[in-house]
């Protein structure tokens, strides 16, 4: 089985490129620093993961994401090797997305530009959860319900 599934914040702006041929597909190039959960000094506090996503979900990455938005992923390791002008051997891999959501909430990152109401997009056709197929309804499913803004000052509580 190859799945992985990663939380971290995009390191910079998606690359989204578009296939040639009658049927253009959007292809979404980023990646993804994930925080170490064990840190020890003189070692990295994270780790660094080249992603690709294809068609709708690209799309949703173009126009949603951007560099510091915080994503839950998941998909499966591809190796990416191959050899250089030198005739030397390059190994990496590539994170082939699948599915990808919000890691949180649009106030929380800081103000997010673009909105959105939806959790993510998944390669099953919807936003939201791995197996919606339509658009979630603002704040379903996360059990909080919406408060316009500029309500803050009505608020029994802060």
């Amino acid at each position: 089985m190859n799945k992985v599934i990663l939380m971290g914040r995009l390191t910079r702006d998606p690359e989204v490129r578009y296939s040639q041929g009658a049927s253009q597909t959007a292809i979404a190039r980023f990646s993804v620093a994930v925080d170490r959960r064990f840190k020890r000094d003189g070692d990295p506090t994270a780790d660094f993961f080249n992603c690709t996503s294809f068609g709708r979900q690209a799309e949703f990455v173009e126009r949603y994401l951007h560099k510091g938005t915080k994503v839950v992923l998941s998909g499966r390791i591809q190796n990416d090797n191959y050899t250089n002008k030198e005739g030397q051997m390059v190994y990496s891999v590539q994170i082939m997305v699948e599915d990808i959501e919000f890691a949180e909430s649009k106030n929380a990152s800081g103000g997010n530009e673009g909105g959105y109401n939806n959790g993510g997009y998944n390669n099953n056709g919807g936003f939201g959860g791995s197996h919606n197929s339509a658009p979630a309804p603002s704040g379903a499913g996360d059990g909080f319900m919406n408060i316009p803004d500029g309500i803050d000052e009505e608020l029994p509580f802060n």
